[in-house]
């Protein structure tokens, strides 16, 4: 019996995936079975050109929680994500000669690396068919991380505008809305009688650090570790308590944080530093893709059609303009926006390394700067105004390579996106779309305004 394939690559839900929900209908039309999977790359585990892991703990733990989340849910369903370690073209490649595979699904992710990942498996196929195949498997890929549509928008992708502020003004005046959530299956096609080869990644279910692609004892030493330094932090950390990752718990926040006055209050409070409430906290299940952001949309709508509109609820579809703007500027640009250069025609940066470490330990002497860095490296999270004080301190003050602080985020953050997080990168140096040569915030200015009486400061620096 054929077989269908849905490779779960950032989207990690069942709620709004129309990835998935087209490798349901093709394998119900054609009676075939379901082989959902998810693929570790070793290369996660690789240094970081700039000397340093790829993936530190903190987002490896949370990433670690979205997939059991997602795991349980699927269980809850009759089936089972499997887990495997490996480049994904060699992985899904044996994949798919095991299980008889007629076709594999994923989500379109318009970076570099990820382009390269299905072009990589798409030849694979390709010469599995000259050797072992007897009929093609066809690689579908699904654009679906955006708030709308690329097809829907009032210009080609092409002819995107590149100042944000048109981008948006455009929009607005298409009176452009975001197509409704798709709903969870409620129920799947059963899985392929035979286990598939490699075998799955072992010991995953009862530690989900060996997921991702660390042996069992590593695993246990690595999740002591983070136990440990939670425990230390306490309470430094408390307010970021609530970041655990899975649908199940995004969609949980979400409500949360949609009830009154919070949203009411998004545009006021967006810029403190620090508060349970002051920010929607949103940005980690959206970058893991443990909720949409047209689930997202569906919600606050709900809430101004019960509660109002006003100037907070406004300012929340105004960020989710931005993420989708940072999206389509992946379509338009490509590996451009990976370049040194990036978009601008400035020289390539310099890079200063024995400033940089000072930069990611806290240790610049420059109390802000400080604070901000020692809050991610000891939560994997901080605030949206920390993040471009202390992003422009690195490249306008310290005159180091956006690059590595961009690779920094993402070897942190517990909701780095690769679109926004590149997509801002740029914007703070000065090599993306914005009309100004870069974004310098003054970090003596940034004390008054969002620390005047030194309590974010005193909490991360005593």
């Amino acid at each position: 019996m054929h077989s269908v394939i849905f490779w779960f690559r950032n989207d990690l839900r069942l709620q709004d995936q129309a990835a998935l929900q087209q490798a349901v209908a093709h394998a119900e039309r054609h009676g075939q079975r379901l082989l959902l999977v998810y693929v570790h790359d070793p290369a996660q585990d690789d240094n970081t050109a700039w000397g340093f892991r790829r993936m530190g703990p903190h987002r490896r733990r949370f990433l670690a929680e979205t997939l059991h989340d997602l795991s349980v849910s699927l269980q809850a369903l009759g089936q089972n994500l499997v887990l495997f370690q490996g480049e994904p073209h060699e992985v899904l490649g044996t994949l798919a000669l095991r299980v008889n595979a007629s076709a594999i699904y994923a989500e379109e992710i318009a970076a570099p690396e990820e382009q390269t990942e299905v072009q990589d498996l798409k030849e694979a196929l390709k010469q599995a068919l000259k050797q072992a195949l007897t009929q093609p498997i066809t690689v579908h890929t699904v654009w679906q991380s955006s708030l709308l549509a690329p097809d829907n928008l009032p210009f080609a992708v092409s002819d995107m505008p590149q100042i944000f502020t048109t981008f948006r003004q455009r929009i607005e005046a298409a009176g452009l809305q975001p197509l409704p959530p798709l709903a969870a299956p409620r129920t799947l096609p059963p899985a392929p009688d035979v286990m598939p080869l490699p075998k799955e990644m072992p010991g995953w279910r009862e530690n989900p650090w060996v997921l991702l692609g660390l042996d069992d004892d590593i695993a246990h030493e690595v999740a002591a570790d983070l136990r440990t330094e939670v425990s230390t932090r306490t309470p430094k950390g408390d307010e970021h308590s609530h970041f655990k990752g899975g649908e199940s718990h995004a969609l949980a926040h979400l409500q949360s944080y949609l009830t009154p006055p919070w949203p009411d209050r998004y545009k006021q409070t967006r810029n403190a530093l620090h508060g349970l409430h002051t920010s929607s906290h949103g940005s980690p299940g959206l970058a893991t893709g443990a909720v949409s952001a047209r689930t997202v949309w569906a919600a606050l709508h709900a809430y101004e059609q019960q509660h109002g509109a006003n100037d907070g609820t406004y300012w929340l579809w105004f960020e989710l303009l931005w993420r989708d703007n940072f999206r389509f500027l992946h379509l338009q640009h490509g590996r451009q926006l990976y370049t040194a250069r990036g978009l601008s025609s400035l020289p390539r940066p310099a890079h200063y390394p024995k400033d940089f470490q000072r930069w990611c330990d806290g240790n610049t002497g420059e109390p802000i700067v400080d604070a901000g860095m020692r809050e991610l490296a000891s939560t994997g999270y901080t605030s949206n105004r920390m993040r471009q004080i202390v992003a422009s301190y690195l490249v306008h003050d310290l005159s180091c390579d956006w690059r590595a602080g961009a690779a920094w985020f993402e070897s942190q953050l517990i909701d780095f996106d690769i679109y926004s997080n590149q997509g801002n990168w740029l914007y703070i140096s000065g090599r993306g779309t914005d009309p100004r040569a870069g974004r310098r915030f003054n970090p003596t200015k940034q004390t008054q305004d969002h620390d005047p009486q030194g309590r974010y400061r005193k909490h991360w620096l005593d």
